[in-house]
């Protein structure tokens, strides 16, 4: 089985818990992906939460929020399953499945972020159709 970091896309794009949601929301827009890590701050990439298109769509469009004025903090997932670069490619599977998410970060054993596996990468990156099939059956499983 494949390592979490020969998988992963390296370094993906991050917020601060003080950007904007409309900042996230346009980096979402503009890397066509569904969700970016939130980081303490640019230094040590910390991570400190996600924030996902969903929860735009649930918390600031379904509510009329000011998406210029609300931060991220406000709507940003703070308790984030995550894996290290090290970790088999299958304890992300096993725990994206799990918690139903179509996403995961990875980080190093400082929490920062190194890394993000998502189902686009499972699906190019590993030669096992049929693990793909079974990882998106679970985690669209209500």
């Amino acid at each position: 089985m494949k390592k979490c970091n020969e998988v992963m896309t390296k370094y993906p794009v991050c917020c601060l818990p003080t950007d904007s949601v409309a900042k996230a929301a346009d980096l979402m827009k503009n890397g066509n992906f569904g969700s970016i890590p939130i980081i303490e701050n640019e230094q040590t990439r910390n991570l400190v939460g996600m924030v996902t298109d969903r929860d735009l769509a649930l918390t600031i469009v379904a509510e009329g929020r000011d998406a210029n004025a609300t931060k991220v903090d406000a709507v940003m997932t703070r308790k984030v399953v995550s894996c290290f670069a090290e970790d088999d490619l299958q304890k992300a599977l096993d725990a994206m499945a799990k918690q139903k998410l179509r996403r995961i970060p990875i980080v190093d054993h400082d929490n920062r972020v190194v890394g993000i596996i998502t189902q686009a990468d499972v699906a190019t990156r590993i030669d096992k159709p049929g693990k793909t099939a079974q990882m998106v059956k679970e985690i669209s499983q209500n």
